[in-house]
């Protein structure tokens, strides 16, 4: 019973990270279509934040919750500004142009920091469970993974805000003909997702190492995610996560952590050759 306990805790672990790598690529891409391959380098920025921060002697929660999503989300803004903005709609260029600046970033934190891992350790100890123990701060890391998906889907569903942001990327003249200034919504709406990736970067921190490359191994789960969820955004995004992680973590303590990997590709391969247009394309067709 004890092993159990602590199986469903790793496979809830597993989705809430898969939620919390996919949330903001989620925003970006499943909304408004703009493929960011430097979104695992936005998540590696986050975590250099929190590290920085928490290494100079702030508080962290504080370095994880305000100073890492503030920096990151001022990065997406330059971003938007120099790069994504003249590419809406340029799929290619888009692809090329954030590829490139994946590469810049990982050069450049290379330059600052060193080709070396470093880390902070989870706060908050373990907690026990019969023979075993777990860390508490996995806990932290579901709850964080559920109030943000909620979260999203209230904005985008619930409030003007939302509704404004989700009726540009669906028809931008109109939203301007009412008064809103598409290109001032694109802005808010990719530095949002910058600022989540942030955040999740520093969540993840203290599970992983943190190095110039981490965000490569993370963009691939990102896109696959995303890609499978289909047109309900959000809901899809936590619906695939569920999924991917439970194979993940299940083949994982079966076998090794290499075929897990492998059995969330084959996940990935076999529901896209299903469902091509995603997992909730037949049940949410417009929804968020």
């Amino acid at each position: 019973m004890d092993y159990i306990c602590i199986l469903i805790i790793q496979v809830i672990s597993s989705i809430a990270m898969l939620v919390l790598l996919a949330i903001g690529l989620a925003i970006m891409f499943g909304m408004m279509k703009v493929i960011n391959f430097a979104h695992g380098e936005f998540i590696m920025v986050g975590a250099y934040t929190s590290v920085m921060s928490v290494n100079a002697g702030l508080n962290f929660w504080l370095a994880t919750f305000v100073v890492a999503p503030l920096a990151v989300a001022f990065v997406g803004f330059i971003v938007e500004r120099v790069i994504i903005r003249h590419l809406y709609g340029r799929i290619i260029e888009t692809m090329l142009a954030t590829w490139g600046l994946s590469l810049f970033m990982i050069g450049t934190v290379t330059i600052v920091f060193g080709n070396t891992v470093t880390g902070i350790s989870a706060p908050l100890g373990s907690i026990s469970i019969g023979r075993f123990s777990n860390s508490t701060y996995d806990l932290v890391l579901i709850v964080m993974a559920a109030a943000l998906l909620v979260a999203c889907a209230l904005f985008l569903r619930r409030t003007n805000l939302g509704l404004i942001a989700r009726a540009a990327m669906q028809n931008a003249d109109i939203t301007a003909v009412l008064g809103h200034e598409p290109k001032k919504i694109y802005c808010a709406t990719f530095v949002v997702g910058a600022a989540i990736s942030g955040l999740s970067g520093a969540l993840i921190a203290p599970l992983t190492g943190v190095s110039p490359g981490m965000g490569l191994a993370f963009v691939a789960k990102a896109f696959i995610t995303v890609i499978c969820a289909g047109p309900a955004v959000i809901f899809g995004t936590g619906l695939v996560a569920a999924v991917f992680g439970t194979v993940n973590t299940a083949v994982t303590f079966v076998a090794t952590p290499v075929f897990g990997e492998v059995a969330l590709l084959l996940s990935a391969i076999i529901l896209l050759r299903v469902m091509p247009k995603g997992l909730t394309a037949r049940i949410m067709r417009k929804a968020l």
